[in-house]
């Protein structure tokens, strides 16, 4: 499906006429630079690639400068393929105005890496609940993993401690507020994954 890769600016509010508080994310989507088009008899499948974002020169390998050039472009940070664009030619932009108000849209990130976290705050486990009958050291512990001499193993998919966030995540039906084509920005409703500055991929 369509979409273009942006960057989480962070949450503000919008109020109403009438003072309602609706929270929402501001997000800077594109402009994005047509890098490279594939084609069904060329690659097997036909898609859009698009760059997103400055990189410096020395930072980029040999082999993605000459990529860039062929597109007649500085180089990008960002490169992700997207479908369903119909035609786009090599050096093409593309820009927010592919949005309308009103509409939904999805937005993939990459979520705020906790580290190694415990079961209550990982899966929310409510834990022993009270320090009596001498249970000093069981208030946040999963408790029992498994059964007796059968099946002898533990399930996979056990839910226990280890690590946490850091992983990719897709905000489905974001209500689009605002379209500001002059600034490069759209403004969904609610929250996007990520932290401020981090890459997303907003899709129609």
């Amino acid at each position: 499906m369509p979409g273009i890769i942006g960057k989480k600016i962070g949450m503000t509010s919008i109020y109403s006429a009438e003072g309602k508080a609706t929270p929402c994310t501001v997000l800077e989507a594109g402009p994005c630079v047509v890098t490279q088009v594939k084609t069904e008899e060329k690659d097997g499948y036909s898609a859009v690639q698009l760059a997103f974002g400055e990189k410096r020169e020395k930072n980029t390998s040999a082999g993605l400068q000459g990529h860039f050039k062929k597109a007649k472009t500085t180089p990008k940070a960002k490169l992700v393929e997207f479908d369903g664009f119909g035609d786009l030619n090599l050096g093409d932009v593309v820009g927010v105005d592919i949005f309308e108000e009103n509409s939904f849209v999805d937005v993939v990130g990459t979520s705020k890496g906790k580290g190694f976290q415990g079961v209550v705050k990982r899966h929310g486990f409510g834990g022993v609940g009270q320090a009596t009958h001498g249970q000093h050291n069981r208030m946040r512990a999963p408790g029992s993993i498994g059964a007796a001499s059968y099946p002898a193993r533990v399930f996979k998919g056990m839910r226990m401690a280890g690590q946490m966030g850091n992983a990719r995540v897709t905000q489905s039906n974001l209500q689009v507020l605002k379209v500001l084509t002059d600034k490069n920005l759209i403004i969904v409703k609610g929250s996007v994954p990520g932290a401020k500055g981090s890459y997303v991929i907003i899709e129609k």
